[in-house]
């Protein structure tokens, strides 16, 4: 259903075409299609679940939910900045990372100013800084990867914000080091650089950049998140590290109490959790080994990435292909919406899923090349 915006909104939220898309729920497609069983692989969420060391610490903050929550994460701060080996004061925490980009556009960019970006790329990047009155310049990707040089020649006196996804969503392509370090050489000092790093602790390339030293060097916002590795999508608990006064400017914009009680004892219980990682890395490389291997056979087209996704390129068959999934009890995410008409994007289960995704597939491929 479609509502028309109030004519007294801003005129920036009034440009705006759509909010952010959603994948579908899966009671919703369970009713629609009257299916009994559901798998969904359309949102990257971790098929694992949430840290069962999580699911212990929910239980025993749930007594104290009459009580605010700790507005400024004190005891997750402390941990993570001893994990990450960070100043305390050059964290700031988010109701998922997604607030985070919010928070930078809200503290950094003025009506008028450029925020740069990919296209395609994480949609939430311009959805959000034209709801901020900003001028975007998109620039489009080479090979499903992004162009860092042109990206960089596309800074005007105007840019105030760069916005990089490493790894990408939704190619799952990735910056190597050497780019990355290129780009930020020489770059005007009132340029500030995003880096989105929500898939972070799935990459296991040894060209991949760590970017928290950068942090001192350069002005840059590292930004992660406990929804995908650890499991945590429904609770919207994600971090970002950058030099105290980023940080302190983010903070000046930020709401109180933006990261709930619940969600600051499971991220702490998560971080404790090192065999549930080591689990999930488990999990997506065996399947991204057994996709790969049966996609290829089917003779289709998958963006070789790094995250717990894959991006496949199936041309003008890609929309019905999706919906007859769908019809099966198979949610993926068609990217027409994403500027990538004829790819679908399919989240890495565990291997029961991946091989009923497969299975799905294979019909729909069958019956479709039969009816034509």
């Amino acid at each position: 259903m479609t509502t028309l915006v109030d004519p007294r909104a801003r005129a920036a939220v009034r440009a705006l075409k759509r909010g952010y898309q959603p994948g579908k729920p899966i009671e919703a497609v369970k009713r629609q299609y009257k299916l009994s069983s559901v798998i969904k692989l359309a949102s990257n969420e971790n098929a694992l679940g949430p840290s069962p060391k999580a699911l212990a610490a929910l239980r025993a903050a749930a007594p104290s939910l009459h009580r605010y929550p700790d507005m400024a994460c004190t005891a997750l701060r402390r941990r993570l900045a001893k994990t990450l080996k960070v100043d305390p004061a050059s964290l700031i925490f988010g109701n998922g990372s997604d607030e985070l980009l919010v928070l930078a556009l809200r503290a950094f960019v003025d009506p008028g100013d450029e925020v740069i970006v990919a296209e395609p790329t994480f949609l939430i990047y311009a959805l959000q800084a034209k709801a901020c009155g900003a001028a975007v310049r998109a620039v489009p990707l080479a090979r499903d990867r992004y162009d860092l040089p042109a990206m960089k020649a596309a800074v005007t006196p105007r840019t105030k914000l760069v916005f990089i996804a490493n790894p990408d969503n939704p190619t799952g392509t990735y910056v190597t080091k050497r780019e990355l370090e290129a780009f930020l050489q020489g770059l005007p000092a009132h340029v500030l650089v995003l880096l989105d790093e929500a898939y972070y602790e799935f990459v296991a390339a040894a060209d991949y950049p760590q970017t928290l030293p950068y942090v001192d060097r350069h002005p840059v916002i590292v930004t992660r998140s406990f929804s995908k590795a650890y499991g945590l999508a429904g609770l919207r608990v994600g971090y970002g590290v950058a030099r105290p006064p980023i940080v302190a400017a983010m903070d000046a914009v930020r709401e109180p109490f933006n990261v709930n009680s619940l969600a600051q004892a499971a991220a702490l219980a998560a971080l404790e959790d090192t065999a549930f990682l080591q689990r999930t890395r488990r999990m997506l490389q065996e399947g991204r080994r057994y996709l790969g291997r049966e996609l290829g056979q089917l003779k289709i087209q998958v963006v070789p990435g790094v995250a717990n996704f894959l991006l496949l390129k199936l041309g003008p068959r890609a929309p019905q292909v999706a919906q007859r999934l769908l019809e099966q009890g198979i949610i993926v995410r068609e990217m027409s919406g994403w500027k990538l008409p004829g790819c679908l994007r399919v989240t890495i289960g565990t291997m029961p899923e991946n091989r009923a995704f497969i299975r799905a597939l294979q019909r729909c491929l069958a019956a479709m090349e039969v009816a034509a």
